[in-house]
């Protein structure tokens, strides 16, 4: 057993959170006549170290997801998620949801697409919340930020925000105020290609670069914030405002967030950031809840599938989930930090 626990220590900090490069970069900055406690120093050692590990990271998931999301074309998820009827059906989709794109303006054609096709806008719904919310990238990276309880209780937590936020849109009748151009879309049922192993990697690269060259500016932009917050903004000021202590921190980080637009790996750096000024555990997830799930652009191309008020209803819920899970983990952050 403590071979097991030994072991899991080695991978959760030398593999996930690369302690061994932030040493390598702190000497070379040293070598070069950095002081690490210098501001300058520190954000250079945050801002090369977290760049560099984001990317690794980043690399290697989307081509392992990638290489698992070649089979499950629309096509086919389609056919799984038709097999399935009532809460089943948000359940099957809202676990679909975790190997499809990286961010909401990504999922929306499709979610379009499978709401043509037919398939009960709840369970489209549910498949629309968690694929940008609760990805399989996003369990390993906040494992390698809060450690494996809080990133496995963080997905628990977003599966549940879409298997009822999909139920419960389901069970107020929002079918109709779906775009009518998206009902009466003509659906063709198309055989899915038989794919080798070899068009199945080229897939997986394709899908690296892609994304890659898609959230490079935003993982930049989010580690040049997060080595501000982290070597500039004074302890006191985020304790005081995001802190577990101001009952309101978590309902402001859920508003602030919502009009960003990034992805997963853009947030990432800025959580770390605030998570070791103080901010509590709810306040930073429910901020990075909020940027992915209920961005600006991302609301805006869903407004043209749906209308105002499947929209605001849609808003509505998954603010009422990011919030309650806020909460949740600020209640319970000294058992899992």
């Amino acid at each position: 057993m403590e071979a097991i626990r030994m072991g899991w220590l080695f991978v959760q900090d030398q593999v996930l959170r690369m302690k061994w490069l932030n040493a390598l970069i702190g000497d070379a900055l040293t070598a070069m006549g950095l002081s690490l406690d210098s501001i300058l120093g520190g954000a250079l050692q945050f801002f090369i170290y977290d760049t560099i590990k984001i990317f690794l990271l980043l690399s290697v998931l989307i081509f392992g997801i990638s290489y698992l999301q070649s089979y499950f074309p629309p096509e086919r998820t389609k056919k799984i998620l038709g097999r399935f009827h009532g809460i089943g059906a948000n359940t099957v989709a809202a676990l679909l949801g975790t190997v499809t794109p990286f961010c909401s303006c990504s999922s929306i054609p499709i979610f379009m697409g499978f709401t043509g096709a037919g398939l009960p806008v709840g369970v489209t719904f549910s498949f629309l919340i968690s694929s940008p919310m609760v990805d399989l990238g996003s369990l390993v990276l906040l494992m390698s930020i809060f450690g494996a309880k809080v990133a496995v209780i963080y997905v628990i937590l977003g599966l549940i925000i879409a298997v009822v936020g999909g139920t419960v849109l389901e069970k107020l009748g929002m079918e109709r105020y779906v775009e009518d151009f998206i009902r009466n879309a003509p659906y063709m049922e198309m055989e899915g290609q038989r794919l080798t192993r070899r068009d199945r990697l080229q897939f997986a690269k394709e899908q690296l670069l892609g994304t890659v060259r898609k959230v490079a500016p935003y993982i930049l932009i989010g580690v040049g914030i997060g080595a501000f917050i982290h070597n500039v903004v004074p302890q006191a000021w985020v304790e005081q405002i995001l802190g577990s202590s101001n009952p309101f921190a978590v309902i402001l980080a859920t508003l602030v967030g919502t009009p960003m637009y990034a992805d997963i790996f853009g947030t990432i750096p800025v959580a770390e950031s605030l998570l070791y000024k103080g901010a509590g555990l709810g306040t930073i997830l429910a901020f990075m809840m909020a940027v992915t799930t209920l961005s600006l652009p991302s609301m805006i191309m869903l407004r043209k599938a749906v209308k105002p008020k499947l929209l605001a209803a849609f808003i509505a819920i998954c603010t009422m989930g990011i919030v309650l899970v806020g909460y949740f983990f600020n209640a319970v952050q000294f058992l899992l930090v």
